[in-house]
């Protein structure tokens, strides 16, 4: 006899069948359990009666749309095509010259010649580092009292500033002195992405400003492992890069970037004359590597960041005065109160833009781009560059202006990243 049995009350003694029976009662317990667990609500409700959800429908593909591009459209807007440009001036050339409305930014009368052709901006572009670097002193990211030092790593090419410079001090050298070293210290400062981000939010798609000025060089140089020595394989790879656009394109030039900081400024300097002066010099290596725009997209560029910046009366005053001590104002044949602007030159390339608030009350823009000039030094050809500006505002000045209705309005910028809508 067993000591103790479960089962003793109810059947004989019996040791095989009293395991059997004790394995089968356990197995139903096991069952019971399992149903009872399984069932929704600890078996509370039966699964038939709970209500049938509908089947869900295969999802639908997301399209994310591309952005607008802004292209000038000549329709509806009093509109001439640019006087003929003075002999002197050779190779490819495009102008914009256009009175801006200053509510909605759009152009009442404009005179242009290939207004969405691209154009490399060679130092046109250090506005662009200028604009940003406002919104960040607005915002209290930046300070105009931060200290920089000339190191190996930044220092570009053409003479460059003095070491403890503060952000006001390489500021007015990158606009008035076009100090390369200065604007690639800026532009690391605020973010390249940062520079690109403002162009990017007007949907201004064949307008590229991210590329420091050692950056381009380097690539144009073949001293980034990015651009081969080899003349098809660069062309080849300057094209690549120029295709780029969003975060690849932030992504690419960040990294090129950094391979032109670990290049000595002398090395670089004698390296991009020989390319210059070699069969490997292609303009659409220039036109693929360095920052780039159309006449038509600077135009709308310079209306936002005169008319449209979002910066406070102090800071706008300070990026004014800044941009006022761009040369060549003075060659600016139509009256004005205030001008603001940027040029530039390179090897074949010359460039303007600029700001007016004219003497008359009016807004205005102006964008000159050259390339492939047949002079290799090209400030020779700044004095017939401002004729040919100049005989552009006469024609516009003659044109009548587009009434309210026909305006075609300039591209609207990001709210989330605070550009001006």
């Amino acid at each position: 006899m067993l000591p103790f049995c479960i089962f003793c009350d109810f059947f004989e003694y019996d040791e095989s069948l009293m395991w059997t029976k004790i394995s089968i009662g356990v197995l139903a317990v096991t069952l019971a359990s399992l149903s009872w667990m399984l069932t929704p609500l600890g078996g509370q409700q039966e699964a038939s009666s709970l209500p049938q959800l509908t089947p869900v429908a295969q999802a639908a593909p997301v399209h994310v749309q591309k952005p607008v591009c802004y292209a000038f459209q000549p329709r509806n807007i009093p509109h001439v095509d640019a006087p003929t440009p003075p002999s002197r001036l050779q190779g490819k050339l495009g102008l914009f010259v256009a009175e801006v409305d200053p509510v909605t930014l759009a152009f009442k009368r404009v005179v242009s010649r290939d207004a969405n052709s691209s154009f490399p901006l060679a130092s046109t572009y250090k506005q662009a580092v200028m604009y940003e670097l406002a919104r960040q002193v607005d915002q209290g990211e930046v300070s105009l009292k931060e200290i920089f030092d000339v190191t190996q790593s930044n220092h570009s090419l053409g003479e460059f500033p003095y070491d403890g410079s503060d952000v006001n001090t390489l500021a007015v050298r990158m606009i008035k002195n076009s100090d390369n070293t200065a604007t690639d210290i800026l532009q690391r400062r605020v973010g390249l992405r940062k520079v690109q981000a403002n162009i990017d939010a007007l949907n201004l798609c064949k307008t590229r400003m991210i590329m420091t000025t050692k950056g381009w060089w380097t690539a144009q140089a073949s001293m980034s492992p990015m651009f081969p020595k080899n003349r098809e394989a660069l062309l080849k790879a300057a094209e690549e890069y120029g295709k780029l656009r969003g975060e690849a394109l932030y992504q690419k030039a960040e990294a090129l970037d950094q391979d032109a900081q670990k290049v000595f400024w002398l090395d670089l300097d004698k390296a991009i004359t020989r390319y210059f002066e070699s069969d490997r010099y292609d303009p659409r290596v220039d036109l693929n590597t360095h920052n780039v725009s159309t006449p038509a997209e600077l135009a709308v560029f310079l209306s936002h960041e005169f008319l449209r910046n979002g910066l406070n009366p102090q800071t706008d005053k300070w990026f004014r005065e800044v941009m006022a001590t761009a040369p060549n104002g003075s060659r600016l044949a139509l009256p004005h109160e205030y001008f603001g602007g940027k040029g530039g030159n390179g090897w074949r390339i010359l460039t303007y833009s600029g700001y007016l608030l004219g003497k008359d009350g009016k807004h205005y823009v102006y964008a000159f781009l050259n390339q492939e000039s047949g002079h290799t030094y090209t400030m020779r050809d700044t004095g017939a560059a401002f004729i040919w500006i100049n005989q552009a505002f006469k024609a516009l000045q003659a044109l009548p202006e587009a009434s309210p209705p026909a305006l075609q309005a300039s591209p609207q910028g990001n709210a989330e990243r605070g550009t001006p809508q």
